[in-house]
């Protein structure tokens, strides 16, 4: 790449959680880091700034910007905010959602692993949700292919616009002398994962990035595969 490519500007939703951030920023810096070639700055559709728009007229119209969404699904944030942000600077495009994708049900596996699976625990996703039926569909796209991984069922469910909700999901489920453990599937600590964490269940595993850990290969992978796309 040139320095003419378009700058990479990593674009999450915000969080007003502490780990939520550091966890986001480290993905930033870990992408930055792997294409060194690149200029990646960092966006915010909602809570934090700085905004979309607000960085892509940094950018002063020289160069173009490219929105990759550090989205798991591609909901109303990427088909309005991201979209109508990218409409109003010319050479800006929007990169397509990280999810969904099999390398994140292998994250979302071994997550599970580490938290001690069983084999006769019952698995159910918990994802954010949305209005967006696509972003839903997505979703349990997900977890059909987790479901192939751990070669049994994965129900998914929902924190917020969609059904089944996650706690009503996490009750349905639990019969006697067995766990129900969630694979939570959201980026990073906060708002949404706390919600996930009080679902009920008897174990419900991090989100796939945490501020004290490495950030995965793999979403690191993703994230420059979606600007190169």
């Amino acid at each position: 790449m040139t320095s003419e490519a378009p700058v990479l500007v990593a674009t999450a939703h915000g969080t007003s959680s502490p780990a939520g951030r550091a966890a986001i920023e480290g993905l930033v810096a870990a992408v930055a880091a792997r294409r060194a070639d690149l200029t990646v700055r960092a966006a915010y559709v909602d809570v934090q700034q700085p905004e979309p728009a607000a960085v892509l007229a940094s950018l002063g119209g020289v160069r173009g910007g490219r929105l990759v969404p550090l989205l798991l699904s591609a909901g109303y944030h990427v088909y309005v905010d991201l979209t109508e942000a990218a409409d109003a600077v010319p050479g800006t495009t929007v990169a397509p959602a990280l999810g969904p994708d099999d390398r994140l049900a292998e994250l979302l596996r071994r997550r599970l692993l580490t938290s001690g699976l069983r084999d006769d625990d019952v698995v159910v996703l918990g994802a954010a949700g949305s209005s967006q039926p696509s972003a839903v569909e997505d979703c349990r796209t997900v977890a059909a292919a987790l479901s192939r991984l751990l070669d049994r069922p994965v129900t998914p469910a929902f924190l917020s616009a969609a059904e089944p909700r996650l706690s009503d999901a996490v009750a349905a489920q639990h019969l006697p002398g067995r766990r129900v453990v969630v694979a939570t599937y959201l980026l990073a600590p906060g708002f949404f994962a706390d919600l996930a964490s009080a679902s009920g269940a008897d174990v419900v595993t991090p989100p796939l990035l945490l501020p004290d850990e490495p950030v995965p290969d793999e979403l690191v992978d993703i994230v420059v595969e979606r600007y190169l796309s």
